[in-house]
């Protein structure tokens, strides 16, 4: 049965924290909350707990996945960022945004999309999320907790435990946190290519959409 930790929101308990990483590390499937809505959350290279969180989100290898990282240094050593990039990067972070780039070699092969080799990243705005990954010292490998049939993201803590106690190890309960994912950016292109509006506005970042006929 997942275990139930309440983590203040602005003001994280370093011992809960703490032992949250430890389930982390030791290859616990986790629900955590973000500054966009609930996610899922496991070690990278923990094979099993990958396989455990497609399975929850109902997946395939194709859905991009998201490396949740604490900076742009970070995200640098995981994906391969240009100047530009780096600057619409710097104006998004911390933020509801996540950002599809081509993967390095620090990724395993088996956390990219099989054909374009490319990895999802992002940088939340949510101290909790911060701390998490502060004391795992690592990115998260992390996916919106959005279950198959579901109109919108879990986002009350103790339905998350209670539709999934038993496919979980901790839920993070920290509240509330909204229903609306981040905004999926592709930057493998040219130019930008908005995949999802979400939570972060695309003014924030300089992206203006074409208008319709």
């Amino acid at each position: 049965m997942a275990q139930l930790f309440s983590i203040h929101p602005t003001n994280p308990q370093a011992r809960l924290v703490r032992k949250a990483a430890e389930i982390v590390r030791a290859g616990g499937l986790i629900a955590y909350p973000t500054d966009s809505c609930y996610a899922l959350g496991c070690h990278l290279g923990d094979a099993r707990a990958l396989e455990r969180l497609r399975r929850i989100r109902g997946v395939e290898e194709q859905h991009h996945l998201t490396l949740m990282c604490r900076d742009l240094s970070e995200i640098a050593t995981y994906a391969i960022v240009s100047n530009a990039q780096y600057r619409l990067l710097k104006a998004a972070t911390p933020g509801s945004y996540t950002f599809i780039l081509r993967a390095t070699r620090e990724v395993p092969r088996r956390l990219m999309h099989p054909r374009r080799k490319t990895i999802g990243v992002r940088v939340p705005e949510h101290a909790v999320a911060q701390a998490l990954l502060e004391e795992l010292g690592e990115p998260m490998l992390s996916a919106t907790l959005s279950l198959p049939g579901d109109p919108a993201p879990l986002s009350d803590p103790r339905e998350i435990r209670e539709r999934l106690e038993r496919s979980l190890d901790l839920v993070v309960d920290s509240g509330p946190c909204g229903v609306e994912p981040t905004t999926v950016i592709d930057l493998t292109s040219e130019q930008p290519q908005v995949v999802r509006l979400g939570r972060g506005p695309l003014a924030r970042i300089g992206i203006v959409l074409a208008e319709g006929p």
